[in-house]
């Protein structure tokens, strides 16, 4: 019998049927080695790349593997990223140790997948210099990782499937969540907005929005598993809907979810700027349970720069939106993206960016300098900026960026806010760790019974960017 023929051409119910077949295919590998066979998932990248890590660690153990903290395992899977150069150098650092391991494990497998595989060239370096890779698959077929193992179980032979576009996403697949209390849920993949020095609609494809009825479905089902906690993702979560029929907004898809008994907390990520509404704003000023927590990629402050990057903001629209969600939101946390060194900076472009800095002060930021993405217009530019002056101002931005964190982090000393108990400390056994609504984190004596509650903690000492705290009754 074929199975591949025989296979039900439906989702999930195919990959289901190919959960089945790889049970039975790794019982036979597992009598082999006279022991269970385990496996580790490491994720490279956004928290998109997390929450499929999570999907492929579900179907992994629902196949029979046992999962490992060490990449050491039966079968090591790398979601991998491309966004910068240095994510592509380290997986390919960390391939050349898992060929080390192979070579004293004839029972291992090693699965590469991700963005990184999205990209011709990658996946053609990793046949001709990493031939012991066993598993090559994209970003649009994450949930055929079942059918791959198969494939390979069967054939022993490097087993690759990419694939060149989006398709609608598959529900149901099982899923191996990091924490019982709080997760990430995709509500739309893809992005059209082709920033000049991003590679993210190429490997990801353009926008897809999942049916809203669906993600609904999903966080109840959550919410009754005990999910307090939940991350809406997508590369662009403003613009969720668009290809909708009928048409959602993402701020309407908020005031749905925010109505769901029993969950607690909802952040997003990410914003686009030009998409932020101001129905947006307001629903998030109103919601019962949205954290007023507002992730706004800036990326440079120069308006010269934006119109290049293709960002379709200026300078002045930025920090009109800032006032007008400030305005709406007093105690909104703000946090960006800032890229240092993008082809043609100049000193004058620079300062712009600083001055937004200034202006704005941030909670916090994520601060990059500039790495070249092959495919993209931006790396084909010949004014590149040196090496020695994107470094310089990278120092100078973070100086700038850390100082106004540390004010804005020492303004909420010796108040009192709500807290997610994520885990015990890791330095101190009496203490526990948790995040604010905003965000921040928070050290406070505790025990492990309080992970995964939400409990009301005086914040008695800033430490720059974290807290100590003490937990206080209402």
């Amino acid at each position: 019998m074929n199975i591949f023929e025989n296979a039900p051409q439906t989702e999930p119910e195919r990959q289901y049927y190919f959960i089945d077949i790889a049970k039975d295919l790794l019982k036979k590998e597992e009598e082999k080695a006279g022991r269970k066979l385990t496996f580790h998932v490491t994720t490279f990248g956004c928290q998109m790349n997390a929450r499929d890590s999570e999907k492929l660690s579900g179907i992994l153990e629902r196949i029979g593997y046992i999962k490992e903290e060490s990449e050491k395992a039966d079968f090591v899977v790398y979601n991998t990223c491309t966004v910068r150069e240095n994510a592509d150098n380290r997986v390919y650092g960390r391939l050349g140790i898992l060929n080390g391991y192979k070579k004293k494990n004839p029972f291992m497998r090693i699965a590469l997948c991700g963005c990184m595989m999205q990209e011709e060239n990658v996946v053609r370096k990793i046949k001709e210099s990493y031939s012991f890779v066993d598993i090559m698959f994209g970003t649009h077929n994450i949930h055929e990782l079942a059918e791959l193992v198969v494939a390979n179980l069967q054939t022993n032979a490097m087993t690759v499937h990419i694939l060149d576009h989006g398709q609608n996403p598959v529900e149901n697949l099982p899923i191996d969540r990091e924490y019982k209390f709080k997760t990430g849920i995709n509500i739309m993949f893809g992005c059209n907005n082709f920033c000049s020095y991003c590679i993210v609609p190429y490997v990801r494809g353009r926008e897809r929005s999942r049916e809203p009825k669906a993600i609904i479905n999903e966080i109840e089902r959550m919410v009754q598993d005990g999910v307090k906690e939940i991350m809406l993702l997508g590369q662009n979560v403003n613009s969720f809907g668009k290809d909708l029929d009928p048409v959602m907004t993402f701020s309407e898809l908020l005031h749905e979810i925010d109505q769901i008994p029993g969950l607690e907390r909802i952040r997003f990520m990410t914003s686009h700027p030009k998409d932020l509404s101001q129905e947006l704003i307001d629903e998030i000023a109103v919601s019962k349970h949205v954290c007023h927590h507002i992730h706004l990629p800036l990326q440079s402050g120069s308006s010269r720069l934006l119109k290049d990057m293709n960002r379709h903001y200026t300078k002045e629209s930025y920090l009109d939106l800032v006032d007008r969600i400030r305005k709406a939101i007093p105690d909104v946390a703000l946090t960006t993206d800032i890229i240092v060194g993008y082809p043609g900076e100049t000193e004058e472009d620079f300062e712009e960016t600083m001055d937004v800095v200034r202006k704005v002060k941030y909670d916090s930021a994520f601060t990059f300098e500039y790495s070249p993405r092959t495919g993209t217009p931006a790396a084909s530019r010949p004014d590149q900026v040196p090496a020695d002056v994107v470094k310089t101002r990278f120092d100078r931005l973070l100086k700038e960026v850390q100082k106004y964190g540390r004010e804005r982090a020492k303004e909420l000393e010796g108040s009192v806010g709500k807290v997610l108990v994520e885990s015990m400390n890791r330095e101190d056994e009496n203490l526990v760790t948790g995040r604010l609504e905003n965000n921040s984190v928070v050290h406070f004596p505790g025990d492990a019974s309080l992970i995964g509650s939400i409990v009301t903690v005086k914040l008695t000492e800033c430490r720059g960017f974290y807290y100590f705290g003490e937990m206080v009754s209402e």
